[in-house]
């Protein structure tokens, strides 16, 4: 899935993409909600707040190997799941 980084909804496409990537593995999603704090129907509840948005991007932040990892999987620069400080991810 190619992600487009030059708009708001496209970093939110990003985001959400990255925690599908995230999930889809029991134990990088485990340590995600152990990380986080979050349950699985925050995750569900949260899905387009930014505040979720923030810990998916907190996440690979903290962990370089996922960041390769998923932005590889998504096919995006790492760069694109960081999106810089003034710029949300929604």
């Amino acid at each position: 899935m190619k992600i487009a980084k030059t708009n708001e909804q496209d970093v939110t496409t990003a985001a959400i993409a990255a925690l599908g990537w995230v999930l889809a593995d029991d134990a990088r999603a485990q340590r995600f909600l152990d990380l986080t704090g979050f349950s699985p129907d925050d995750l569900r509840l949260r899905l387009m707040e930014p505040g979720l948005h923030d810990a998916v991007r907190l996440f690979l932040e903290g962990h370089p190997p996922d960041l390769l990892a998923c932005a590889s999987a998504l096919g995006v620069r790492p760069e694109t799941l960081l999106p810089p400080a003034q710029a949300h991810w929604a």
